[in-house]
């Protein structure tokens, strides 16, 4: 087994997540200040060419995270010392399992977005101000994940929690499976109540998420759209987040593979919104990985000596995706007959 020692320690190391932060923080303001300044409708080709961009930009950072590696694992001491210590192997166990983290996460960023389907459609939230509200929404998200990993890097030093988290994965796989496809009502989230509760839900004021409305605070439906998408990432956050501990044990892979895989979310929802329902048997691929990798945590880990090949877990998930794809072509989902509606978004079956 390559043994794998933590690359990046947050205590030694918080300048390097501070810097990658700062960064992505840098790219958004470009993304919202520069070209989607004005609000206008995105196109499938513009949507196409922002998807390329966050890929191409998410497989040149574990190029430069395979090149650090290969060059630090020589030079550490302590790494040395450590019998049998391959550093090539090293680096390359590193760039796999952020490139194997990164295509779980974005695959199961392909889930939201039915969601966002669902929420946008609900509140009739204009063309033109959808990149928007999807814009604060990934930013929120960014802070939820933040959030999420740094509680996961500590608890998942109990092995207890890596057998809990493992068990979890299995059962939300299982769940996501058989649960129904009805759509639920977006305004019957508890948040959304608690809201109407406390600010009177006005009509839409153009881009504006809060205006001032016979002199009191008052939310427009863009917020209560947001709200919703921010409500509905906690929930993903809760299983996305420990499927991708369970391939690696390094934070800052974890932190940044969940990091690209939401920034190209949004790109993707313009570029894959309209035929998304074409790939109807895409969660059950979804499913059958979150199953794999909770199977992974509480058994697969530890017959292989504390480690499954991460090679072998990128074949089996991009297998079962890419045969989950193929399949949903191959056999498109029937229309619904007996003159009932088509629904317009199937939502995800992780959100309640």
């Amino acid at each position: 087994m390559t043994v794998t020692p933590q690359l990046f320690p947050l205590g030694e190391y918080w300048w390097l997540y501070t810097s990658f932060l700062g960064f992505v923080l840098i790219l958004l303001g470009l993304d919202l200040g520069v070209f989607h300044r004005t609000a206008r409708e995105v196109t499938f080709r513009e949507a196409a060419a922002w998807c390329a961009g966050w890929v191409a930009l998410a497989l040149a950072f574990n190029a430069g995270l395979y090149a650090y590696a290969l060059w630090r694992f020589p030079r550490d001491e302590r790494l040395a010392a450590l019998s049998g210590f391959d550093p090539e192997a090293a680096a390359w166990q590193v760039a796999l399992e952020f490139l194997t983290g990164y295509v779980v996460e974005y695959s199961l960023s392909v889930d939201n977005i039915f969601v966002f389907l669902l929420v946008l459609g609900y509140f009739r939230v204009p063309r033109a101000h959808q990149h928007r509200v999807l814009f604060y929404g990934i930013l929120g998200a960014l802070v939820f994940r933040a959030i999420f990993i740094s509680v996961g890097a500590v608890l998942m030093q109990f092995h207890w929690v890596v057998w809990l988290f493992g068990l979890f994965l299995v059962y939300t796989g299982i769940r996501m499976a058989v649960a129904s496809e009805e759509a639920p009502d977006p305004e019957r989230t508890l948040l959304i109540r608690l809201v109407k509760r406390v600010l009177p839900v006005t009509g839409y004021r153009g881009d504006k998420f809060l205006v001032r409305q016979g002199g009191k605070l008052a939310a427009t439906p863009l917020m209560i759209a947001l709200l919703c998408l921010e409500a509905s990432d906690i929930v993903f956050a809760v299983d996305s987040v420990p499927a991708i501990f369970a391939l690696t044990n390094e934070p800052f892979i974890v932190f940044t593979s969940n990091v690209f895989a939401i920034l190209g979310l949004r790109s993707m929802f313009f570029m894959l919104g309209g035929a998304v329902e074409r790939f109807h048997l895409l969660r059950y691929g979804l499913a059958a990985v979150l199953v794999f990798v909770g199977l992974k945590m509480v058994w697969l880990d530890a017959t292989f000596g504390g480690k499954f090949p991460i090679g072998i877990s990128l074949g089996i998930i991009g297998g079962t995706l890419g045969l989950a794809l193929l399949l949903s072509l191959a056999f498109p989902k029937r229309p619904v007959i007996q003159g009932r509606a088509k629904p317009t978004a199937r939502p995800s079956s992780r959100v309640s």
